[in-house]
């Protein structure tokens, strides 16, 4: 059977030694069918299983003639069998093998895939649950809004590459199918008995229709579900960014002992590992505009797609579970400044209770025209430098009409605005874990 890579370089799956034996092994599972029906002699096909064989370089050497890969797989191979070789690749096309072979690798990454992001998963989970109750602003457009936790921000990772998760299997199962129907898919000189019993064999299910090819949108699905992958370890990437520019320095991404942050200035620790990731995103987005392009072809089929996926498939796969790899690092090894967090918190001197404050009006019978009005007018005095929010509110005479100073205090009191941090964990099935 063909070898599982389970070895972290998952370049392996890509390389042609691997290619080439899955090729062999669909190659000789088809003659096993074939023989079970009686259009092959059993005693040929236990020759083929015994004598078939490859050399890479030699195809190499052969396809520089032909200028054909799956003929030149086939010339060496027959060196090897001999007179039986005749009977490999009966009544097959070249994309039955191709094809098939290609579904066999995208299972094979993908489950090293899966792997990664059940991983990172996990870590989240736990960081999440480390971080539940460390206090931080939130940001809308780069701008203090509300209190929330650190835990909050990466629990709403977490959420994230679950989803991730659920699409990857769906994507793989679906790119998991070959097809040994022929020149056109109608299996007119093959039954579909042997696409049954070789895609069985190599744990795939059979395409319930194909043209020479499978239909592209299979591939151009599994290759969009790597590149939303790749966009939500962006947007972490992104996040810790900006968390870790010197004015903000609420988080940093590792620097190990001797990294050096720039040629020119020794005191730089700069966030390399996520720009890199960042970089790395946009590497797959530009694969799933060629994906989605390689789902029209010509008639049952051309060979526009090939050129693009003999690229992009392997590239994206890797540059994936590389992203994974490095930002299962990050997260891991990151340095959380709680105090920082809480300085920063406040850096507005209350301004976060706003909407608290102006919610609490409204509760008191105010329009929320006048409630924003008030609140808006004491908010710029603080913008302005005149003191604390609370305090100012105070001595608003207009405010204390309908808020007392100890309702403003209640108001303006962090654990209450984040009373609901509990919930949104039990929720999400983190807090039932425990």
């Amino acid at each position: 059977m063909i070898e599982r890579y389970t070895l972290p370089e998952i370049g392996r799956i890509w390389e042609e030694e691997n290619k080439f034996r899955i090729w062999l092994e669909i190659e000789i599972l088809a003659c096993e069918a074939q023989a079970k029906a009686g259009r092959i002699p059993a005693e040929a096909v236990e020759t083929i299983r015994q004598k078939a064989n490859f050399d890479v370089r030699r195809i190499q050497e052969i396809e520089a003639q032909v200028h054909h890969d799956v003929i030149a797989f086939l010339t060496n191979v027959a060196e090897y069998v001999g007179e039986p070789a005749r009977y490999i690749h009966y009544g097959m096309t070249s994309s039955d093998v191709l094809d098939t072979a290609l579904a066999v690798q995208m299972k094979q990454a993908g489950e090293l895939i899966a792997a990664k992001l059940k991983q990172f998963e996990s870590l989240l989970a736990e960081k999440a649950l480390e971080y539940k109750d460390v206090l931080q602003v939130g940001r809308t457009h780069g701008v203090h809004a509300e209190p929330i936790t650190f835990g909050f921000k990466i629990a709403v990772w977490y959420d994230e590459i679950r989803r991730h998760r659920q699409r990857w299997q769906q994507a793989v199962e679906r790119a998991a199918v070959g097809k040994i129907s022929g020149a056109v898919g109608t299996f007119d000189h093959l039954d579909p008995e042997v696409e049954a019993y070789v895609c069985e064999k190599l744990g795939l299910k059979p395409a319930p229709i194909s043209t020479q090819v499978i239909q592209r949108d299979v591939h151009a699905e599994y290759v969009a579900v790597l590149a939303q992958i790749a966009a939500t370890l962006e947007k972490i990437a992104v996040e810790i960014r900006h968390l870790q520019r010197t004015e903000v320095l609420e988080v940093e991404e590792p620097f190990g002992k001797g990294q050096k942050g720039s040629s020119a200035m020794p005191h730089k620790k700069n966030p390399i590992l996520t720009e890199r990731i960042t970089g790395m995103a946009r590497l797959l987005r530009g694969n799933l505009v060629a994906a989605l392009e390689n789902v029209a072809l010509w008639h049952e089929r051309d060979i526009s797609h090939s050129s693009v996926e003999r690229v992009i498939l392997p590239d994206a796969t890797i540059t994936v579970y590389y992203m994974l790899t490095k930002m299962y690092q990050v997260i891991q090894g990151m340095v959380v400044h709680p105090d920082r967090m809480e300085k920063n918190l406040n850096l507005t001197n209350g301004l976060i209770f706003s909407q608290a404050v102006l919610l609490s009006l409204v509760e008191k019978g105010i329009s929320r025209e006048d409630a924003y009005r008030l609140v808006q007018r004491n908010a710029m005095k603080v913008w302005e430098g005149a003191g604390d929010f609370p305090s100012v509110l105070k001595q608003d005479a207009e405010v204390l009409q309908y808020l007392s100073a100890e309702e403003i205090d209640r108001i303006c009191n962090l654990q209450h605005r984040l009373r609901n941090i509990d919930r949104i964990f039990e929720r999400l099935g983190l807090l039932n874990n425990r």
